[in-house]
């Protein structure tokens, strides 16, 4: 009898409740009991998950890896799935898989080199793989020799930290003084260059910048897995033109993100980000963790979480490649169902029970076309 395999995901985006139905329903039947823990009480991660618990708050890295050993140990975790505190937990792989636990999560020398943009774009370029031209800016005076020299080039200038995830801090620089016109609708990325060089003249502390042009669409993220052994398993793009969304094995794309992720030991799950810099794909971002929009391969007929969990678990899954690339699509967000809970202290665990799944709605959405697929919390809508 096939035992059945113990997945925890720690702190994690809310769209990971697709990664956690795709572990459920993976193509080999094999039971998936899957563990989440959170800082908010009513992440949907907790009400989808089979267990979870409240994390504390306050935890330095040394102290979080503790807490992760002892849920690792207490839960029986098969394979942790780690976001908060990646670095700090790949650093003790040795502990983890003493407590046998595998990390679904690249070497931590990967990890160190993709948390600070800079240097990964000088890692990336050393090893022939393309990125835009960009500066490290720590004060006013570099900042407006960086944009002088873009907007000479005929180039938007834009910014954002030098490490960091997501689009957060992400500013496009504008010579437009500031008017009623940036108060009308919603919030722009657009900042007026005086007022950032104020703030920045203003501020007690340095910032750690990166400027760059402004890079234009399609953009491209290739989703990639890659063994421990440094051999690539699969690199599929998912297209963003505008709200358009999309699927691609085209070359310029995948083979770039290939030399990066094979390069850089990448192991398991990671997402590489390109966008255009005049006819030239370019690096944007990598991610050194499973995307929020994993999910949407299933549109290809590709089950990525689970073909990664394999691999964690020392079944090479082989090749994995796209039966179809499934039509353009456009996503739009919808209701999930959360179970009602009471929030108890920091120090008392979260325990919980997966809401009760509506078996009709799920065959329904498994036998819709793959044209147009009710995800539940989203729904893929075909262009």
């Amino acid at each position: 009898m096939i035992s059945r395999v113990r997945v925890w995901l720690n702190r994690t985006y809310a769209e990971n409740v697709f990664f956690m139905d795709q572990l459920r329903r993976n193509p080999s039947d094999r039971a998936v009991e899957i563990h989440a823990t959170h800082g908010d009480a009513d992440s949907p991660v907790l009400a989808a998950a089979d267990t979870a618990d409240l994390e504390p708050e306050g935890l330095s890295p040394a102290a979080y890896v503790e807490y992760a050993l002892d849920q690792c140990v207490r839960r029986g975790i098969d394979v942790f799935v780690p976001r908060l505190q990646q670095a700090a937990i790949v650093a003790h792989r040795a502990d983890f898989e003493a407590a046998g636990t595998a990390l679904l999560a690249p070497p931590p020398e990967a990890v160190a080199v993709f948390h600070d943009k800079v240097i990964a774009y000088e890692a990336v370029q050393a090893i022939g793989a393309p990125v835009p031209p960009w500066w490290r800016v720590r004060s006013a005076d570099e900042l407006v020799a960086a944009v002088e020299e873009l907007e000479a080039d005929g180039h938007k200038a834009c910014f954002k930290p030098a490490s960091g995830a997501g689009g957060v801090g992400f500013r496009v620089i504008t010579r437009s003084p500031f008017s009623l016109m940036q108060l009308n609708g919603f919030p722009s990325p657009y900042v007026p260059l005086d007022l950032v060089l104020e703030a920045l003249e203003q501020a007690e502390e340095a910032v750690d910048w990166l400027v760059m042009p402004r890079l234009e669409q399609p953009e491209v993220s290739v989703d990639c897995l890659t063994g421990p052994d440094n051999r690539i398993r699969m690199a599929i793009g998912r297209t963003k033109n505008g709200r358009r969304r999309g699927f691609t094995l085209s070359e310029q794309w995948l083979e770039p993100a290939r030399r990066i992720a094979e390069g850089f030991g990448l192991h398991y799950l990671s997402n590489i980000q390109f966008r255009m810099f005049g006819d030239t794909p370019v690096l944007m971002d990598v991610n050194t963790r499973p995307a929020g929009g994993l999910h949407q391969l299933s549109l290809c007929g590709v089950n990525a979480p689970w073909a990664a969990v394999q691999l964690a678990l020392g079944e090479d899954p082989g090749e994995v490649t796209p039966p179809f690339l499934g039509q353009d699509y456009t996503v739009v967000s919808g209701p999930r169902q959360l179970r009602a809970v009471s929030l108890p202290s920091q120090s008392a665990p979260l325990v919980m029970e997966r809401a009760p799944v509506d078996a009709d709605a799920v065959a329904e959405a498994e036998a819709a076309p793959v044209s147009s697929v009710r995800t539940g919390a989203a729904t893929v809508l075909p262009l």
